[in-house]
């Protein structure tokens, strides 16, 4: 059967028919192909891919036909699609300028399959073979646009954050030119979902509660995407950017629903955190916020005893390192070695004593902000006052007696 089709091939390869009358016979032996059974289909399917490819073929018809060749993959089965596409491809190549638009199809396809199989790494790399930007076809922005993103996310299913970055930052160059708020969506998703990974903890829990109060996005995907801004804000390091991403997703309602509400409570209150609080949140956590840090800490040990450390500052004057580890539950070498990196990258205040192995924590202000401003504005009242009292120092002295009087 396949030679029979092979002999058809060359027959209409030395036709001299018309481009029109050539493409109907190319399509109706195509057609005819696809009606092979599966021992002949790879066969039949091989010679046509041959006689596309062929230079001899005018590419007003290879074009077309090869189009149509394309279309047809979702019909085989995925192994049989597989296999042809590769097969395709690589005969392609030597004239793959010509062929551009049929060959981002097949890769296309070719992804999809390899994606339900959860072939995270191949989908992507036949994805990034499509010369999106060097090729000679152009390609609409939106279509770059949801390509890039489909191989970020293809990346981050596969655990590669670095790749996925490389192409969320290609992304991130089209995204401002599209009025495609689906495409929009993803983008902010796949973003997020990068800086997570990345252990930009901060910088997601931001967009992922950006994400939360879109009302295009489904209630439960809404709900799904503040459970991963309360995860981030948790994990992230201590700071002032954490501290008011704690206030913001503590005065959302909607945070009490979720199951790590008590862990963020927590945290928004300055309490010390012990490691038997913590047995519920850790079963929320992916395997990439599982990871250990250098010292050997993992990545949730490491944000809860910096939150501990923030939380003695504001107890303690000054604590040794000694009674600083056994709050900590950690060795005092280590609540030194913290203490002291937080102290100097400003994300507390204080000081070390080495030689009296003590931590002084800076004196807290005898005012806080609110009282600062309440004395700002007194200051300002009197200094009217007396302005009032220069210009007209009887007006200012009748208000006085009428006050003393009552």
């Amino acid at each position: 059967m396949a030679a029979n089709v092979k002999h058809q091939l060359t027959a209409l390869h030395n036709s001299g028919c018309s481009h029109k009358d050539l493409t109907e016979k190319y399509r109706a032996t195509l057609d005819g192909i696809l009606k092979l059974p599966p021992a002949d289909l790879i066969e039949g399917l091989k010679y046509f891919v041959e006689a596309m490819v062929n230079e001899n073929v005018s590419l007003v018809v290879s074009r077309q036909l090869l189009a149509d060749f394309s279309a047809h993959l979702p019909v085989l089965s995925d192994d049989l699609a597989k296999q042809i596409s590769h097969y395709t491809l690589e005969k392609i190549q030597p004239r793959v300028i010509s062929f551009e638009e049929q060959v981002a199809s097949i890769r296309q396809h070719l992804g999809n399959i390899y994606e339900r199989e959860q072939c995270w790494k191949e989908a992507a790399n036949v994805l990034v073979g499509i010369p999106l930007e060097t090729g000679q076809k152009q390609y609409s922005n939106d279509y770059k646009l949801e390509t890039y993103l489909k191989i970020a996310r293809l990346f981050l299913e596969d655990s590669d954050p670095v790749q996925a970055e490389a192409y969320i930052n290609r992304a991130s160059l089209l995204q401002a030119d599209s009025q495609n708020e689906e495409l929009l969506i993803h983008y902010k998703v796949c973003y997020a979902r990068v800086l997570d990974y990345r252990r930009k903890f901060i910088e997601a829990a931001q967009r992922y509660s950006e994400l939360s109060y879109k009302n295009i996005i489904a209630e439960e995907e809404r709900m799904l995407a503040l459970k991963n801004a309360l995860i981030c804000t948790i994990l992230a390091s201590a700071g002032q950017q954490r501290s008011r991403m704690l206030a913001t997703l503590f005065k959302d309602e909607r945070c009490q629903q979720l199951p790590a509400f008590s862990i963020l409570e927590k945290m928004y209150l300055d309490r010390i955190i012990r490691s038997s609080d913590l047995i519920e949140f850790e079963a929320l956590l992916q395997s990439h916020q599982k990871a250990t840090t250098s010292d050997g800490s993992t990545i949730l040990d490491r944000a809860v005893i910096e939150h501990n450390l923030l939380s003695a500052s504001k107890l303690y004057n000054n604590i040794s390192f000694e009674e600083l580890g056994a709050l900590l539950e950690i060795p005092p070498a280590k609540a030194e070695k913290i203490a002291s990196q937080m102290i100097s990258e400003s994300r507390m205040n204080g000081c070390i004593d080495q030689i009296d192995s003590t931590v002084h924590f800076e004196t807290r202000e005898p005012l806080p902000n609110w009282d600062k401003q309440i004395q700002s504005l007194c200051v300002q009242v009197n200094n009217i006052i007396e302005k009032i009292a220069t210009v007209a120092p009887d007006w200012i002295s009748q208000h006085f007696e009428a006050h003393m009087a009552t």
